[in-house]
């Protein structure tokens, strides 16, 4: 479908990558792999018409559509999130606006006998065989599917773009883009600003619905559910392998070690060749096999060892005192801002060495409680820290914390002590800073620069309780090794916040799921969690959309209403111990829900039932021979309309499961 044909790029006569070829074939899920600066990034762009190579070509078919997400981009702020979010049907929109069009010239013009009118009946039935097989009829409800699924909620749907911070308003570009369905999605990093729910739902659609992808991303578990080839760019060549990202791992160690072997037995007969050359280079009888053996040696290709492998860098954190049994105990915390209830009657204790992770939805409050234990915000309740506790505490704007006037290297030479004192270099190496970047300014550094700096810093500083959020953003797959390598032989607390379930996988052993204004206990890792999340269909981990809206739905419906929410309270209150220990109020809230998703699903069977009608009218009328285009527009419009309300109704269906699969 696209062909790469000997592609290369470069910098101020700087090659980045020379003669990578390769095929992306209809069907394709490839990873793009490859350390930072390797130029995975430029490759998308070129492969997206957006920067052109130094040489070679990319060959597309004309009709061949691409959907591309970069690491940044620049959002408009003039719409709403659900009129930004339409524009991915713009074309069909603008089929729409030509149909009105017509379908208005029509009714004024009476030259039925006409070549133009001929042309204009011609026409609409052109665009409505278009709409027929882009199916515009479910239009809605497939923005609402996305939308959800990558963590919106329905109020969302009318706020402005511009209320969004940088993160969410990706995620709005990213929903452009699937809702396009595109001949290849080009993704770069697309789950940097994810949390696990939405990753999980993004691996379904790559899985069931995406065509051809190309994606770059540091998520090992999301490139082994998502991708089946993997294309390295490394040492400025590609290496193409027909496997997922894990088995890649396995044969790309063996291809260095291939490499290393052949570079060796390479460098023995160079320094053969050399020392032949120096012993016989003034003896007149041996003249002419010291000239054969320079010309040799002239001729040799060097072969390149790929990137050195830095995994087997271990980070130890300083000693530091030992802290008391409990560093955390936490009692009837809540925090709210305004009428917004983030979270409330959190209740919990963090022994020492316990490693624990916070997930759940963005903005259900992991982060809001960080920062109550930090002191930065107030709060309701009891939140007490341990004696002799000393907290190492990496957040998303730990970077600004950084001195600008020192250099990469200082900066880490200064808090660095004993044996790491002599590993400074290795260890800014490690974490992606070489050569000459080791003497940069940090105020000349990028933003991810500068929160990768923050991190080694951490990681050289005496502590006892580590609390890290979204830890791992800006760190390339090798890095995260070290990382986790290092708070896995870390003998202090430990609290993560993170999306990245490889990352979490075998680090932690309790899980704290943050959702619906609660803070619940699981006890067991990462995957153990998921597992069990996926038994219970549990798609999304929030009670109510918003505990300020609820109250107000729960006063304005009917008694009728109001009953069958007590009979579900009541029900839910006797079906199971588990039950028995939620609080009425939470009942209730779930009863709401429950009530609120019956009422979702009769409503879209009346409207069906409604559809239905006029629709067999329609055709009783078509059948008597009214054949005009009023009748057909009228029965072409029930169609899509009918098709549109089937697709609410199974939305109701299965967010009434999802609820009913919760309770049990």
């Amino acid at each position: 479908m696209i062909s790469i044909n000997n592609l290369g790029v470069e910098f101020s006569a700087k090659p980045l990558f020379t003669d990578i070829s390769f095929v992306i074939n209809k069907t394709d899920k490839i990873a793009l792999v490859g350390k930072n600066g390797a130029g995975k990034s430029t490759l998308l762009k070129i492969l997206a018409g957006l920067q052109s190579p130094t040489s070679g070509n990319v060959s597309k078919p004309n009709e061949v559509t691409i959907g591309y997400l970069p690491q940044q981009m620049k959002l408009a702020d003039s719409t709403t999130l659900i009129e930004e979010t339409r524009k991915a049907f713009s074309d069909l929109i603008d089929i729409h606006k030509e149909i009105d069009l017509i379908n208005a010239q029509l009714l004024e013009r009476e030259d039925y006998e006409s070549e133009e009118y001929a042309n204009l009946l011609l026409r609409q039935e052109y665009l409505n065989e278009r709409i027929a097989i882009e199916g515009s009829g479910s239009m809605d409800a497939e923005i609402e599917r996305t939308l959800t699924g990558l963590g919106f909620v329905k109020s969302d749907f009318h706020r402005p773009t511009s209320e969004f911070s940088g993160g969410w308003r990706m995620r709005i570009e990213l929903a452009k883009i699937l809702l396009k369905r595109p001949d290849v999605l080009l993704l770069d990093e697309p789950t940097n600003h994810l949390d696990i729910e939405s990753i999980q739902w993004l691996e379904q659609f790559m899985q069931t619905k995406a065509k051809a992808v190309v994606l770059v991303s540091h998520d090992r578990a999301f490139l082994d559910n998502v991708t089946k080839r993997t294309i390295e760019i490394s040492c400025g060549r590609s290496y193409d392998y027909k496997v997922n990202y894990s088995k890649f791992v396995e044969l790309r160690k063996e291809r260095v070690e291939q490499q290393m072997r052949a570079y060796e037995n390479q460098q023995k007969q160079i320094a053969d060749i050399k020392d032949f050359i120096e012993r016989f280079r003034y003896k007149a009888t041996k003249a002419v096999q010291v000239q054969s053996r320079i010309k040799q040696l002239e001729k040799i290709v060097p072969i390149e060892v790929d990137e050195v492998d830095n995994s087997h860098l271990r980070l130890k954190f300083p000693p530091a005192m030992r802290s008391g049994d409990y560093p955390l105990i936490v009692e009837n915390l809540g925090k709210a801002y305004g009428d917004h209830q983030v979270f409330d009657h959190a209740e919990f204790t963090i022994k020492r060495g316990e490693k624990v992770a916070f997930v759940g939805k963005n903005g259900e409050g992991k982060s809001t409680l960080v920062k109550c234990i930090m002191g930065e915000i107030p709060f309701t309740g009891t939140l007490k820290i341990g004696h002799n506790i000393q907290i190492g505490y990496f957040a998303q704007n730990q970077a600004q914390m950084l001195d600008e006037n020192l250099t990469v290297f200082e900066t880490i030479d200064n808090v660095a002590t004993g044996d790491m004192r002599t590993k400074v270099r290795d260890i800014l190496g490690a974490f992606m800073f070489g050569g000459e970047d080791i003497e940069k300014k940090v105020k000349v550094l990028s933003g991810g620069e500068k929160t990768r700096l923050a991190m080694i810093k951490l990681l050289l500083e005496p502590v006892n309780f580590l609390i890290l959020d979204e830890p791992t953003n800006h760190l390339d797959m090798k890095t995260k090794d070290i990382l986790k390598e290092a708070i896995r032989d870390f003998d202090g607390t430990v609290i993560i916040v993170s999306h990245d379930r490889y990352f979490l996988d075998g680090l932690v052993d309790k899980v704290y799921e943050f959702g619906g204004g609660l803070v619940r206990e699981n006890l067991g890792g990462i995957y153990e969690f998921l597992r069990k999340k996926n038994i219970e269909h549990l798609s999304e981990l929030e009670l109510s959309k918003s505990p300020g809206g609820g109250s107000a739905n729960v006063n304005s419906v009917s008694k009728q209403e109001k009953d069958k929410e007590e009979k579900n309270v009541a029900d839910l209150s006797s079906e199971s111990p588990k039950s028995g220990k939620l609080s009425y109020a939470e009942q209730k809230e779930r009863a709401r829900l429950l009530s609120k998703a019956e009422k979702n699903i009769k409503k879209a069977e009346d409207d069906i039932a409604k559809l239905e009608s006029m629709q067999a009218e329609l055709e009783a009328k078509i059948a008597a021979g009214d054949t005009s285009s009023e009748t057909l527009d009228a029965y072409a419009k029930v169609g899509k309309d009918l098709e549109n309300a089937m697709s609410v109704w199974e939305l109701a269906q299965i967010e009434l499961e999802d609820l009913q699969n919760r309770f049990s």
